[in-house]
């Protein structure tokens, strides 16, 4: 049986811990997932950086719950904690605005307009009512329609109808996304996958995106085939008939279609969570810039993911050096990793995203979201390799939606 925490963030649906300093946020939470997760304190501003715990919500699933510093933090470094708050609220799925007083102020209104604008639902929590009158903020509550639970964390009151408004949530983006592989197999297809094992395989296991596809595939209910590159064509040869799909690595995608005969659909792990996590057409659209790159260029490298640099990693050398030789030109690569995207975007020329295997939909479609609102052009490691081997008609022809994209 999979455990909880083998659920991959990416996954889970996200709920955010909003309000002002000492408004029980921290409280809340720890009585919701039934111990003490984050630290609690009478003094305000407590909770400095975002604290996330994966929980188990039925019937919603596999939640992540994030505690955050305060909307109204001060200071120098208040804004930062500010700001990071503001990256959680843009990012979470759903919204849980903690008031501690009775009191609704413009904090609590700049935070509501930011969940609303991208329709995501909205609890909010009348939180030590054990010590203070909530009518003030109930007036305006109903004024906007809101949905309100009165909790005390104190007598424990409320936590229960807390849980039971948060089962019944609807309209959850992540829970509405597309099955990675839908619409591109059924059930009783062979799905080949072509995986090799290098310096950036970690030992005895695989990486997620394979692992995460390969569990796709047996929720069709179709089988997976795991190979390595250099085992393809002796499988290929064995098989009675020819794979429904081949699904490969990126970093071998030249030397596998040489291999996949021309009929059969070929793809890469990338390409796919592209269109599982965000808009595989404006990622694709994005990719033609490489072509119109210049000296000094600056280029982001966005790594979703804090993981340990390899000697040849892919992102911070492997497609640096490709996209140098292809382009002919000294180009200037940041790298910007961890699930927060940076704020100035406006100078680069090109955002390389990786395949954003540990955010969120609502997190991966918010950097394209960002990019596009810039008229910076955004597009995806596999992409951007498929694009330079010159193979990328062939990697994105399954996909319908990208036939203009030249």
């Amino acid at each position: 049986m999979t455990s909880l925490n083998e659920t991959p963030k990416g996954m889970r649906v996200a709920i955010a811990f909003l309000g002002r300093r000492n408004a029980g946020k921290s409280s809340v939470l720890n009585a919701l997932v039934g111990y003490d997760l984050a630290i609690v304190s009478d003094v305000a501003g407590t909770t400095t950086d975002p604290v996330n715990k994966n929980v188990e919500i039925n019937p919603l699933g596999p939640c992540v719950v994030i505690d955050t510093a305060g909307i109204d933090d001060e200071g120098e470094l208040g804004e930062k904690r500010r700001s990071k708050t503001k990256g959680i609220i843009k990012d979470a799925d759903v919204g849980l605005i903690i008031i501690g007083d009775g009191m609704w102020t413009p904090f609590e209104e700049e935070i509501l307009e930011s969940l609303t604008a991208k329709s995501k639902p909205v609890i909010i929590v009348l939180n030590k009512t054990d010590c203070c009158d909530a009518e003030e903020a109930i007036k305006a509550i109903k004024e906007r329609g809101l949905d309100y639970v009165l909790t005390s964390t104190a007598t424990r009151e409320g936590i229960k109808d807390l849980k039971e408004k948060i089962r019944a949530l609807k309209n959850i983006s992540v829970l509405e996304s597309p099955s990675l592989l839908g619409g591109l197999i059924k059930a009783g297809d062979i799905v080949l996958l072509v995986v090799p094992i290098d310096l950036g395989a970690p030992k005895g296991r695989l990486i997620l995106p394979q692992v995460q596809t390969i569990r796709d595939i047996l929720d069709n209910q179709a089988a997976a085939l795991v190979v390595k590159e250099t085992e393809l064509n002796s499988i290929l040869m064995k098989l009675a008939g020819p794979p429904t799909l081949v699904i490969t690595d990126s970093q071998v995608v030249h030397e596998v279609a040489e291999v996949v005969s021309e009929f059969v659909p070929l793809t890469t792990f990338s390409t796919i969570f592209s269109r599982f996590k965000g808009d595989l057409r404006q990622l694709v659209k994005g990719v033609n810039t490489i072509d119109k790159l210049q000296d000094g260029d600056k280029v982001l490298i966005a790594e979703a993911c804090t993981h340990h640099v390899m000697s040849d990693d892919i992102g911070r050398v492997k497609i640096p050096r490709w996209m140098e030789n292809y382009t002919g030109k000294k180009l200037q690569f940041v790298v910007a990793a961890g699930p927060s995207f940076p704020d100035d975007i406006n100078r680069y020329s090109l955002i390389l995203q990786c395949g954003g295997c540990t955010i969120s939909r609502t997190a991966y479609l918010n950097r394209l979201e960002r990019a596009a609102e810039k008229a910076i052009p955004i597009t995806n490691y596999g992409i951007a390799i498929s694009y330079m081997q010159g193979v990328l008609p062939r990697v994105i022809s399954p996909f319908p939606e990208t036939k203009d994209w030249n």
